[in-house]
């Protein structure tokens, strides 16, 4: 698998795809609303993406950025053979990916300086960016969200009805300089994390027929309202964890699974829950629970080492 992330026109998100999948999707593009892709390695990094535009009948034109708005370089090609060998390349950060290729550098304008957090009319106070910041460090350490989503979380979360105090372009820059941080330290990781062995066991659930969803919706009463659109008609119940649980799993504090029957009954949620159990353990992970299908279950203790993807 290649550790990238391919985005499409028409809001498909593809996460770790095969050269062969690469392939298709490059393939693909050229009709109305699905012309172009957008390309991420995993963990996702500033300035660095490969993106390809294309419409029936025409060529094919290759870009990507090397970590600058000033080192973004396109090129024209007249068919995917050569688009999907490139990225590919790319993903795999092979030498000489690029060569044989006549790129040109685009000009995509000076970079703006961003100004800091403590100068403008709406300057913040010590405590304001600290208070800024350690919710960004929690959202992150969580290991769910994109880099995108970071910046919003960093613009939006001091806005008042008559202040808005962080711009945009100042997010981003926190929110990017506060996951580098993190890439550079989850690069010292070594083997399988804890996340990683509960995302293994939430995926045999799921192939077991046990609806399984890692931080889905913000509390319990959006998960249990809408965890049953989730389910295919063989579903049988369900587990889930919504955010609240990942900031506490993050922080230290064990996870707290929430699980039940689609049937309703006590028998079916008991159930699910043996099995989940089960699924857990199987991984190597730690559950509590008390066999009673009204209480949920808690995954601790938990080394919480979600890698970044983005």
């Amino acid at each position: 698998m290649l550790e990238i992330v391919v985005k499409t026109e028409n809001w498909e998100r593809h996460v770790r795809v095969s050269a062969e999948e690469l392939g298709g999707l490059v393939r693909r593009i050229g009709g109305d609303g699905d012309r172009f892709l957008v390309v991420q390695r995993i963990p996702d990094l500033p300035d660095v993406f490969a993106q390809v535009w294309h419409e029936a009948g025409g060529d094919y034109t290759l870009e990507y950025r090397d970590g600058a708005v000033d080192r973004q370089f396109q090129v024209m090609v007249d068919g995917p053979e050569v688009v999907i060998a490139a990225i590919a390349g790319w993903a795999r950060q092979e030498a000489g990916w690029d060569g044989g290729l006549a790129w040109s550098v685009l000009d995509m304008g000076p970079a703006h300086e961003v100004p800091p957090l403590d100068l403008g009319e709406d300057d913040l106070g010590e405590d304001e960016r600290e208070e800024l910041e350690k919710r960004v460090r929690e959202v992150l350490v969580g290991g769910y969200a994109s880099r995108a989503e970071l910046a919003e979380l960093a613009e939006e979360y001091l806005v008042t009805n008559d202040r808005r105090p962080v711009s945009r372009e100042q997010a981003q820059a926190l929110a990017d300089r506060l996951w580098l941080e993190r890439v550079a330290e989850q690069a010292r990781w070594r083997g399988e994390t804890d996340p990683e062995r509960l995302t293994r066991a939430f995926t045999a659930l799921q192939d077991a027929g046990i609806t399984a969803r890692e931080n889905f919706t913000c509390c319990r009463s959006c998960g249990q309202s809408e965890i049953g659109g989730e389910g295919g008609p063989d579903a049988r119940g369900f587990v889930y964890f919504h955010t609240q649980c990942t900031d506490s799993a993050a922080a230290g504090h064990g996870l707290t699974l929430l699980y039940g029957g689609f049937d309703g009954s006590s028998e079916t949620t008991a159930a699910i829950a043996h099995e989940v159990v089960a699924a857990l353990e199987a991984v190597g992970l730690h559950a509590e629970w008390d066999h009673d299908p009204g209480r949920a279950i808690t995954v601790t203790p938990l080394d919480w080492r979600r890698r970044l993807v983005g």
